[in-house]
């Protein structure tokens, strides 16, 4: 899984680049889980959950996109997948799949984690 993290040295906003098919996942990265110590602790002890077989799920909706894991799969998805109510988006405007929906193994799921927390930790 190819991805890059920096700090757009314009406005100071945080960038997680991935392949253009796990593209939310860089969004979620960046909108859903952000700087939070305790959002990432919090992940990566579900991992090792799921990895000791404590769990079989899990799942976090988040303001726009949601995540869920099982033992070797990550879903990062938008919320109006899942939304039973009909949606239009603007003519000039659409969602790409890569945008919309992204999957990847638990283990580079782990690694990419531990990336950005490290990222975060180092000040960017």
């Amino acid at each position: 899984m190819d991805y890059e993290f920096q700090r757009d040295t314009l406005t100071g906003v945080l960038v997680a680049n991935f392949s253009m098919d796990q593209a939310a996942l860089g969004i979620w990265f960046v909108e859903e889980l952000g700087e939070s110590q305790e959002k990432s602790e919090e992940l990566s002890q579900v991992i090792t959950k799921l990895q000791l077989n404590q769990l079989t799920t899990w799942r976090s909706a988040g303001n726009a996109l949601s995540i869920e894991l099982d033992r070797d799969e990550v879903r990062v998805f938008a919320n109006a997948l899942e939304s039973d109510e009909e949606f239009e988006l603007e003519e000039a405007t659409s969602l790409y799949d890569g945008e919309s929906e992204a999957f990847c193994g638990l283990d580079d799921f782990l690694v990419a984690l531990e990336s950005w927390r490290a990222f975060i930790d180092d000040g960017y």
